[in-house]
């Protein structure tokens, strides 16, 4: 069938700006007069048309980009060396089985991007390129790499990650230039301990290999900034000896046993230490010399003793621990978020009090209504419950038992409650922390917004649609569960609450967010959108660059794909930033 022609009005234009975007047209070959744009009389002027100053088409520029992606393309043709003056090729998300050899005439490439497409190996020409700074070849079919790739020496991105690759060539030691590597999602079993070489590489993606080691030599690599080697078959920690500047380890999904004391203090520069699903039984007092510490996630293995002293680590913002058969901590406890967690801990340094296993004797009281209130727990831990009773109200008495105590934890999920208990008003001068999750509440009634102490608030697992724009009264609220209920709209009151630091709003149906009011939350380092109706990401939620921690998962948009948003959140945040329309 004839290839749908590229309209002249496009062509004129690239004339002018030396860019040519063809992405998504349906195209099963390039039209032979785009290859030719720079060479043929363009058609206007064979009409004889008077042509205006702005076209004189003997002015033109040459074409520097080139974008083809999302066709249908099965192959590119040797004519590509017509276009000498490209600076950027991207034909991503096509159908190609192999590249021209041609492609090593464009001696000006800069930018490559042949990712997404059916590839089964690289031409040796393309090791000719001699500007060549970034070379996409991400989820093809490679089972292996160039010998000679190290000949690129100019570059500076490499994505090899969704392949079938079994080794990498020893030649890569020769990419001194190399800044970020993704070997990620292949069939590595080792890596070459020559990758040391790579003196300006500042992050390298291993993620889902079959690694068992790590050669220690790679600890030498003098910029290494982000390491990951999630699932991979890592026994222990890999020996870092020396890198000073190593500020993220993702090693999760492993089979980690041992976190080894001399290992933790080379890394003084680390920021994110993410070691969950693995089989680490105890955490040394030595992770305390990593006073940089930001995010500790030991999630889901088998820890059952923690050091107290993890509670003095200065800039540690976020601890996961749940999932561990901690018997020091109540679970509930681990639930209430980092800086809830780490103030226990710090109790806990200076406290002797009953050791670790001894639970203060509960006192219950049994009221005419029968329900068992625990005023022990009212008067020394503060915390009022009455959870998993499945009741439509709560008992007057459960309020009446409070008196004049000041009650800061109010716990009333797992029941049948189509409102807030009204009285909780009466605490509003102490309680911080509410959970009602798992009720089937369906509105939230003005009394809440009373609570201006509150800072946690807990209310997943309910019906609610929409929340009332009198909570901007809660000045003091850090965060907000709203997981499992039925929003359609993102809660706009939730934008002006200025204290926000975590919003969990997973397993709803919200279509869209407004990045420009949340980049206004200055404090918002948690939002949990997954599992929610996005069609799309807007680029400007970038800019939202105090977020730590972004999900977005399991929505219906196309882009970012699953791929990038593996990465991470800061990784993710960056690929967001380069789509912003400049």
């Amino acid at each position: 069938e004839p290839a749908p022609l590229v309209p002249q009005g496009l062509l004129r234009l690239a004339r002018r700006s030396g860019q040519l975007n063809l992405a998504g047209r349906g195209l099963t070959h390039v039209p032979e007069h785009v290859w030719r744009i720079n060479l043929d009389v363009p058609e206007e002027a064979q009409q004889n048309l008077s042509f205006g100053g702005a076209d004189r088409w003997w002015e033109q520029t040459d074409l520097t980009k080139l974008i083809l992606a999302s066709n249908k393309l099965q192959s590119l043709s040797e004519d590509v060396q017509l276009l000498p003056a490209l600076t950027m090729l991207d034909v991503h998300d096509n159908q190609l089985t192999s590249l021209p050899s041609a492609l090593g005439q464009l001696e000006n490439l800069q930018k490559l991007d042949v990712s997404h497409n059916k590839l089964r190996s690289l031409p040796e020409e393309l090791l000719q390129l001699p500007r060549l700074r970034s070379l996409l070849v991400q989820h093809n079919e490679l089972s292996q790499l160039p010998e000679g790739l190290g000949q690129l020496l100019t570059l500076e991105e490499l994505d090899v990650s969704n392949n079938q690759l079994t080794a990498v060539p020893t030649s890569f030691a020769l990419l001194v230039n190399l800044v970020r590597l993704n070997l990620a999602c292949n069939q590595l079993r080792e890596l070459p301990a020559d990758l040391s070489a790579m003196k300006s590489l500042r992050q390298l993606d291993c993620t889902k290999n079959y690694l068992e080691t790590v050669p220690s030599k790679l600890a030498t690599m003098a910029s290494l900034e982000q390491l990951y080697l999630r699932k991979n078959k890592l026994r222990s920690l890999p020996e870092f000896p020396s890198c000073k500047l190593l500020k993220e380890l993702h090693a999760g999904e492993n089979q980690i046993e041992i976190l080894d004391a001399e290992n933790l203090k080379q890394l003084s520069s680390l920021c994110v230490l993410e070691l969950r699903d693995n089989k680490i039984k105890a955490v040394p007092e030595e992770i305390t010399v990593l006073q940089k510490l930001e995010r500790l996630d030991l999630a889901n293995n088998d820890i059952s003793r923690l050091p107290y002293t993890l509670g003095n680590l200065p800039q540690l913002k976020f601890l996961a621990l749940e999932g561990n058969p901690l018997r020091t901590i109540r679970r509930d406890l681990l639930q209430k978020g980092t800086q809830e967690l780490l103030k226990y801990l710090r109790s806990k340094i200076q406290d002797d009090g009953p050791g670790p296993n001894e639970e203060p004797p509960a006192t219950a009281m049994t009221l005419p209504s029968q329900s068992k209130v625990n005023v022990h727990a009212i008067t020394t831990l503060k915390l009022l419950e009455y959870s998993d009773k499945q009741a439509a109200e709560i008992p007057a008495a459960v309020f009446d038992a409070v008196g004049a105590n000041p009650v800061a934890t109010v716990n009333f999920s797992k029941n049948q409650l189509r409102e807030i208990p009204p009285r909780l008003v009466e605490l509003k001068d102490s309680v911080c922390d509410v959970s009602l999750g798992f009720n089937k509440i369906s509105s939230i009634s003005s009394e809440l917004c009373l609570l201006q102490k509150l800072t946690h608030l807990d209310l997943r697992n309910n019906v609610l649609t929409a929340l009332p724009e009198e909570m901007e009264a809660l000045k003091r609220l850090h965060t907000i569960n709203l997981a499992f209920n039925r929003f359609k709209v993102f809660p706009s009151v939730l934008y002006h609450l200025p204290a926000l630091e975590t919003i969990l709003l997973s397993n709803n149906q919200v279509g869209s967010i407004d990045p420009a009011r949340l980049k206004a939350m200055d404090k918002l380092g948690t939002l949990d959108l997954q599992n929610n109706d996005l069609l799309q990401v807007p680029p400007e939620l970038g800019n939202c660059e105090n977020l730590r921690s972004l999900l977005l998962e399991g929505n219906p948009f196309r882009t970012p794909r699953a791929a990038i948003l593996a990465k991470g959140t800061a990784a993710l945040l960056e690929y967001l930033r380069s789509r912003i329309p400049t």
